[in-house]
């Protein structure tokens, strides 16, 4: 990992601008969870900490944009660009995260490159998306699936394919494996949106909700409640919620188990991507921590 941190800061170096050093350096790394997941896969290869760092720049211009469609003032616990430099700032720095991404792109085999890229035009799809289906309230599971996939597991699928390339290995199984991994992380990011408090959380707990995401475990619900009560949770859709309503949507989901149903498909996911897997303990090993996480 300290490989692809070196990589990271040549990157944004090789930008020769003091104001991306200085902005970038204020950005939290988070997890690097595409970073290990390339580097556990590609270990011995000498473009994996490239690739890795590649990918993290994506990741990272991805959530720039994506503070500024959501108005976010944090990010991970710390100020967001956009709330500290202001919107415009936020998005030109995620642009050059992304030219300078793709540059280093054609350092890579054509088909590693554009499995990569293709994975960006389709994350931006899903946020295009997730913003459009913030409108109204969305009760339609499947919909909600297919934008959670493109918004977040499709950069995560794409690394595991792009590493496996890299050295060779059964590049089907392994996109299987990241495509599930991205799915069951975010189900399980949006139930510790709900479980998790506002200090562990870094931002307001329901904060999904607020700005108008309707996850799995308010999809669930919805299909559970009568229809007085359905009226009711559409018409918090999308507005601050007093301690009374968010303690009405929390004892609602513990009434029908709606964060455990939720969690059951995390699960589910989880464990067929183990099925293509089981050969690597290191990856099934991956799996077990990302459901097991707190946060």
């Amino acid at each position: 990992m300290q490989r692809v941190e070196d990589e990271i800061l040549r990157l944004i170096d090789e930008c020769d601008y003091s104001e991306v050093t200085r902005l970038f350096k204020n950005l939290s790394g988070g997890k690097r969870l595409r970073a290990k997941l390339i580097l556990k896969i590609a270990s011995n290869h000498e473009m994996a900490p490239l690739l890795a760092a590649i990918v993290e720049l994506i990741h990272a211009a991805s959530l720039l944009h994506d503070d500024v469609i959501d108005e976010a003032d944090t990010r991970r616990g710390v100020a967001s660009v956009n709330a500290t430099d202001g919107s415009k700032t936020a998005v030109m720095l995620g642009d050059i995260l992304y030219s300078k991404a793709f540059t280093e792109l054609v350092n890579f085999d054509k088909d590693i490159a554009k499995t990569i890229a293709s994975s960006v035009t389709a994350l931006s799809k899903g946020e295009m998306m997730d913003v459009k289906m913030a409108d109204e309230f969305n009760a339609d599971e499947d919909k909600y699936l297919d934008m959670l996939y493109l918004k977040t597991a499709t950069l995560i699928e794409a690394a595991a394919a792009a590493a496996a390339m890299l050295v060779g290995k059964d590049v089907e199984a392994h996109a299987i494996y990241g495509k599930n991994l991205g799915l069951s992380f975010q189900i399980i990011d949006d139930i510790l949106d709900i479980t998790q408090d506002s200090a562990t959380l870094g931002k307001p707990a329901l904060n999904d909700f607020v700005e108008g995401k309707c996850t799995l475990p308010y999809i669930y619900l919805h299909r559970k409640l009568d229809d007085s009560d359905k009226k009711r949770l559409e018409s918090l859709h999308a507005k601050k919620l007093d301690e009374n309503d968010s303690v009405w949507i929390k004892e609602k989901m513990q009434e029908y188990k709606t964060v455990e149903q939720s969690f059951e498909l995390a699960a589910l996911l989880s464990d067929e991507a183990k099925g293509v897997m089981s050969a690597d303990a290191e990856l099934v090993a991956i799996l077990d921590s990302m459901i097991k996480r707190s946060f």
